[in-house]
């Protein structure tokens, strides 16, 4: 009579006859999805952050406060700077890295009046033509109570509206997390750059899967379904460049890191600049107005 071999009679069968294959089966049931890899990566608490990418590429950085109609919001950071020697506006949201920090700026979430005070930025720069770089490391806007009381759609909606319109050359930079509405109301731009384990997404992994499965363990097979890693979000048309990153991410070589992200920067902001100011904002127009389209066509 014939017994199918039980599972640990096959793993032991593959352990003295194969080795390598046990170990290659193993390693595959416990392996993270790449897009799961990147996410943490994306996440890490030592990346660098928007404020240390303006740090390093900037110079003579001189903030902006309050959006003249509430108050100043600690999360989102604005001001004039320069690159390369040239005058230009930089807009970036904040997280911090101590406990202390991260509270008081609600880890990176901007409130309205942080977008608000962006879009005044954005309007001053655009007023003295110095073109915008936006840097974005955002899991999504301030969902608290006070926030939707001061008109937090309004705010994105109006940041949406505005920068598609804004008459200077505007480029933003994803460098960790790119998270919904809130990180959209930063980066309507000409070009939209990505660092290369950075995720752009229109919900978090964890509210995907709690939505989807009623189950935020299912994390992993959320982001492997997004499709919100760079290359992911490139092959959309979302994104127009991705940056290469240091082995391991730009954490472990943070100098390397913004020498590349500066040599795109510098690559884009003369390829705008050669543009005449109607073309630029044509070609704008026309990039938000086919993104992400799909066409399928019947057997």
């Amino acid at each position: 009579m014939y017994l199918e071999p039980r599972c640990s009679d096959t793993m032991e069968g593959m352990a003295e006859q194969e080795p390598g294959k046990l170990a290659h089966a193993q390693a595959a049931a416990t392996a993270v999805p790449e897009a799961w890899r990147r996410t943490e990566l994306a996440r890490h608490p030592e990346r660098p952050y928007p404020m240390d990418f303006i740090a390093a590429l900037f110079t003579d950085f001189s903030e902006i406060h309050g959006d003249r109609a509430f108050g100043d919001d600690s999360a989102m950071a604005c001001g004039m700077a320069r690159f390369h020697g040239r005058p230009v506006m930089v807009v970036a949201n904040l997280k911090g890295r101590t406990v202390k920090e991260r509270v008081a700026r609600k880890f990176g979430s901007p409130d309205p009046e942080g977008y608000r005070k962006a879009l005044r930025a954005m309007k001053i720069a655009e007023k003295f033509g110095h073109a915008i770089f936006s840097f974005l490391d955002v899991a999504g806007a301030n969902p608290g109570i006070g926030a939707e009381e001061r008109g937090q759609g309004e705010a994105i909606a109006r940041n949406l509206r505005d920068m598609s319109r804004l008459r200077v050359p505007t480029i933003a930079t994803i460098t960790g997390e790119g998270g919904s509405g809130g990180a959209l109301a930063l980066a309507v731009a000409d070009r939209v750059l990505m660092l290369e384990n950075a995720i752009y997404s229109v919900i978090s992994p964890e509210g995907c899967a709690s939505i989807m499965w009623k189950d935020a363990t299912k994390k992993q097979q959320a982001a492997d379904a997004l499709k919100y890693t760079a290359y992911s979000v490139k092959s959309l048309g979302c994104v127009d460049d991705v940056l290469g990153e240091p082995e391991g991410g730009t954490h472990n070589d943070p100098a390397l890191a913004m020498a590349l992200v500066d040599e795109r920067l510098s690559f884009h902001l003369a390829e705008l600049d050669a543009k005449p100011l109607e073309q630029m904002l044509e070609e704008r127009y026309q990039k938000f107005r086919n993104i992400a389209q799909f066409y399928t066509t019947a057997e």
